[in-house]
């Protein structure tokens, strides 16, 4: 009779027999009874008020029935604990049992009970049987110490149980050491500072040693290990290759590719010219092939993992093209792996081979296949210089079959065939043209448009195609509107006369009746561009492009790095790090392959590595210039009010750069166009979104103030307030005729810790304003309103205003040109106005920049002599004292003042709001007006503006 009897009984009231039953004499029908427990516990009843009558059967010599009794164990001590204490006093016992099988058991049990209050009763046995005579016992006690330590991790160091874990990597049975290399392993991937494989050559070659007797998962545990082994120079590593090279015979594919991940990863450390480099690259080939030849999953894991390796080391498979030819009943995603790593191993000797079978591909039925074969073309041709006359012939003999997706993505691969090989095979274009009609996919249409308005000039009817797609622009993807746009473009700048009311048309569409903000901006870019200036226009788009590189889908090289050393494990089929998929800390440390023997980075390293470590700690100094397109501050303020004016250079453009002073050096020196000083051009109209206006220093009504900050102080008739640091007099930054007879004058300070911009407003029109606001553009420091621009009443004409606008230094954070640039919009009833300025870096300057003596020390030691910079502050006739209390009013602090030679040296420390330290060493000779200050400082493109606000604050 078989057990299948015990799952077939429904009765009601069985607890109560069971319970009877389980207190019996005979041992036979305790037996039945407790199978009977593990049935209902298996279907899932509860059975926890039977634990007390369980566990009095353990007390018996049966094996069968104590395995029985620790699997209900198991199963509800985490229920029961304080019930399941009455179970320690057998496992003690069992601990000591003649039998080595009841003494593995109790000690497997005691790792699967999961409850603190037992763990440190269990510590004796464990220790016991960590040490036991017979290896069986020893190795599943190695086990148990890892599940201990998920438990308790601070009872198992006390305990000392790592240091016998330590020891049994050195027992004379080989499964003993590989369950202790795996216990070792589990618990230092969750703690991965605690270094417990501390291996070295004697350890290792004991595990080598063990290696060849142990289990394949034995072997698994073994392989992983020494793959994180870092061996001290080339002949060790040879020495361990050698020995792990016969495990590629094996018959399991986890052990062939944690052997291959380890050989992967120590020939990083061999010469190319040694002979054993070349004959260890011909034993990888074979076990590589062998995987391919088992069922389609393990197919699918050796391929992903093969895809990494020839990315690595082309030249191991380069000769075994053939193996990766696809076979007729191969499911799709292994056939899709295989065409992927024919294209990495195409190169000019197998190239026919290559293309006869990918030509054959593309007839198939399968469309992700049939599709994927196809791009596969056009990469071969792209990737073998030879060969791209064969694959263009190739793919127009495909588009002539006519199948709508065939045709799809041959055009799609032609345009990058084109890319790569500019003015050899546009004489095709008139075929592409002909299959205009049947594209139906974004992609395909996106590099069809892209093809007409690259080569217009050679397309006749170029402007009629173009327009046929205009038709339902709105009804276009994305990728397809923005190609439309810039096709349209460059059609225009190349055929000027006959298309002037086409890009009028696409640039309305695309600005006023598009929703897509890209396509808006791109809109107001070209329009502004073909506007102000078409000869810049020209050179931005018809700029020669650079030619595209084979290989654009190959896994970037440190990425790379890491999953060879993940190979046989899930991160070598997702292509993707632990870090990104595995949750939590537990196993993510990242590992790289050991550094190339004799290449020039392992010598430089310990150099590199303690500059990257103080690179670190220096504060966040302002982030590089970014993609400014994304930097334009929406206002939205309505439609733009006409359409665009094309073509005339005359139109002035606003003083709005879209691109943030980023055209000057798109455009060399036509960007002077840009320049000019009108209000909104017609194209901006309010409605781009603030547009970022270039560094053009404010203007006066006549003529432009000059840049520098002496002009922008106008130094003449200044008052300084003595409390607080050094106020600018007010100076005029909108002048009325730019802004629609609105003038704003003002200046910058800081009293008392808060930053403010003191405005007047003034109303030089003739109708009232009102509906005032304010908005500042990303800038270096983050400077930002703090509050709304409050004019209290609506501003009559010639009636002037003054406010305080207090501001904080949290915005958005965008390094200028220069750095203390700030572009500002100003909206109100009438208009939006932009306009910018510059404020001087003193009133960045915080209470709390005085650095304490011993720190300047170090600090002045610690910033590299390179980013010292010397500045003469002339005509200045102040004493030392005088010097240091009015720099103090500023918050540029004195911490120490010497006497050498005569001459006064000050030694002082200011803070920026970002964090930015500056150190400041100032010499004064009595009878010298020149005085000479040294700057040091981390981020040293502040020193000049520092060297400015220290000549601003002296003179005043």
């Amino acid at each position: 009779m078989t057990d299948s009897k015990y799952f077939t009984t429904t009765k009601k009231g069985e607890i109560f027999e069971l319970k009877a039953e389980l207190n019996s004499d005979k041992k036979e029908k305790k037996k039945e009874a407790v199978k009977k427990v593990i049935a209902s516990m298996t279907v899932g009843k509860d059975v926890s008020a039977l634990f007390p009558d369980v566990v009095n059967c353990m007390q018996t010599d049966n094996l069968e029935l104590k395995k029985l009794v620790y699997l209900y164990l198991m199963n509800y001590a985490k229920s029961q604990p304080d019930m399941a204490i009455m179970a320690v006093n057998t496992f003690v016992k069992d601990c000591e049992d003649p039998n080595p099988l009841i003494r593995a058991l109790a000690v497997r049990t005691m790792g699967c009970i999961r409850v603190d209050k037992i763990t440190e009763y269990l510590c004796e046995p464990l220790r016991k049987c960590l040490k036991d005579e017979d290896p069986y016992v020893r190795k599943t006690a190695a086990v148990c110490v890892a599940k201990l330590h998920d438990i308790n991790a601070q009872l198992v160091e006390d305990q000392g149980f790592l240091d016998t874990l330590k020891d049994l990597i050195s027992d004379s049975n080989p499964m003993v050491v590989a369950n202790a290399v795996a216990a070792l392993s589990e618990i230092s991937e969750s703690h991965p500072s605690s270094n417990l494989l501390d291996l070295n050559p004697q350890s290792i070659n004991k595990l080598l040693t063990a290696l060849n007797e142990c289990t394949e998962w034995g072997q698994i545990f073994i392989l992983d290990c020494l793959a994180n082994y870092m061996p001290k120079d080339d002949r060790e590593a040879q020495s361990i290759c050698e020995r792990v090279t016969p495990r590629l015979s094996h018959a399991n594919s986890a052990v062939v590719l944690s052997a291959v991940k380890v050989l992967m990863k120590f020939m990083e450390m061999l010469s190319k010219d040694l002979d054993y480099y070349g004959t260890l690259l011909k034993k990888l080939a074979p076990p590589l092939v062998t995987l391919l030849s088992a069922e389609p999953e393990l197919q699918y894991v050796a391929l992903r993992n093969i895809n990494l390796i020839v990315q690595k080391r082309p030249e191991i498979l380069k000769h075994e093209m053939k193996v990766f030819f696809v076979k007729y009943n191969d499911p799709i995603y292994v056939k899709l792996e295989k065409l992927d790593i024919m294209i990495r191993l195409a190169s000019q000797a197998n190239i026919a081979q290559v293309l006869a079978e990918l030509k054959e591909y593309a007839t198939e039925v399968d469309v992700d296949f049939v599709r994927k074969a196809v791009r596969a073309i056009g990469r071969c041709a792209i990737k073998v210089e030879q060969s791209a006359e064969r694959c263009v012939s190739t793919l127009l003999d495909l588009i002539q079959t006519k199948v709508n997706y065939v045709v799809q993505e041959a055009i799609v691969v032609i345009k990058d065939i084109f890319r790569k090989y500019p003015n050899k095979y546009e004489s095709v274009i008139a075929t592409l043209c002909e299959n205009l009609d049947s594209l139906d996919e974004p992609e395909a249409r996106a590099a069809m448009i892209w093809i007409v308005g690259e080569y217009a000039e050679r397309i006749d009817n170029a402007d009629e195609l173009l327009e046929s797609f205009l038709e339902g622009f709105h009804d276009e993807s994305t990728q397809v509107q923005l190609q439309l746009l810039t096709a349209i473009v460059k059609l225009f700048l190349k055929k000027p006369t006959e298309t002037q009311e086409l890009v009028q048309q696409v640039l309305s569409l695309a600005t006023q009746d598009s929703d897509n903000p890209d396509l808006r901006d791109r809109g107001y870019i070209y329009w502004r561009l073909l506007s102000t200036d078409p000869v810049a226009a020209k050179e931005v788009v018809l700029a020669e492009k650079p030619l595209i590189s084979e290989e654009t889908d190959l896994i970037e090289p440190t990425l790379l790095d890491e999953l060879i050393c993940y190979i046989g494990t899930l991160a070598s089929v997702y292509h993707k790090p632990p870090s990104a998929f595995v949750e939590g800390s537990r196993g993510v440390v990242h590992k790289s392959l050991p550094p190339r023997t004799g290449s020039s980075e392992s010598a430089e390293s310990p150099e590199a590595a303690p500059s990257a470590g103080q690179a670190a700690e220096q504060p966040a100094v302002i982030p590089a210039q970014g993609d400014l397109l994304g930097d334009l501050l929406n206002l939205d303020l309505g439609p733009p009010v006409s359409g665009p004016p094309l073509a005339a250079s005359s139109v002035q453009m606003g003083a709005v750069d879209l691109l943030g002073g980023g055209l000057d050096s798109l455009m060399g020196d036509e960007s002077e166009g840009l320049r000019s000083d009108v209000g909104g051009s017609p194209a901006m109209g309010g409605g781009g979104g603030f547009a970022a206006p270039g560094p053009a220093v404010p203007a006066g009504v006549g003529a432009p103030l000059g840049s520098g900050l002496g002009d922008l102080f106008d130094l003449t008739g200044g008052v300084g307030t003595l409390s607080g640091s050094y106020v600018a007099p007010k100076s005029v930054w909108l002048p009325a005729m730019k802004a629609k007879g609105l003038e704003i004058s003002g200046t910058f300070s800081r009293q008392v810790g808060s930053i403010s911009m003191d405005l007047v407003l003034t109303n030089k029109a003739l109708q009232v304003m009102s509906d005032f606001a304010i908005q500042f553009n990303r800038n270096s420091f983050g400077l930002a309103p703090a509050a709304p621009l409050q004019v209290h009443a609506p501003l009559a004409p010639n009636q002037s205003v003054e406010i305080s606008l207090p501001l904080n230094t949290v915005g958005s954070v965008m390094k200028m040109d220069p750095l203390n640039n700030l572009q500002v919009a100003v909206k109100n009833n009438i208009d939006v106005f932009y306009f910018s300025t510059l404020y001087p870096l003193h009133i960045l300057f915080v209470e709390d920049g005085k650095m304490e003596r011993q720190m300047f020390l170090a600090t002045w030691k610690d910033i590299p002599n390179e980013n010292e910079a010397q500045f003469q502050l002339k005509d200045c006739s102040l004493s030392a004292d005088a010097v240091s209390s009015k720099l103090q009013g500023s918050n540029i602090f004195t911490i120490a003042k010497r006497n050498v030679e005569g001459q006064d040296m000050l030694y002082q420390s200011l803070k920026l709001t970002n964090g930015i330290w500056v150190l400041a060493e100032l010499r004064i000779q009595p009878s010298n007006p020149t005085l000479t200050l040294s700057l040091k400082c981390r981020a040293p493109e502040v020193s000049q503006h520092v060297f400015q606000a220290y000549d601003t604050i002296l003179k005043n």
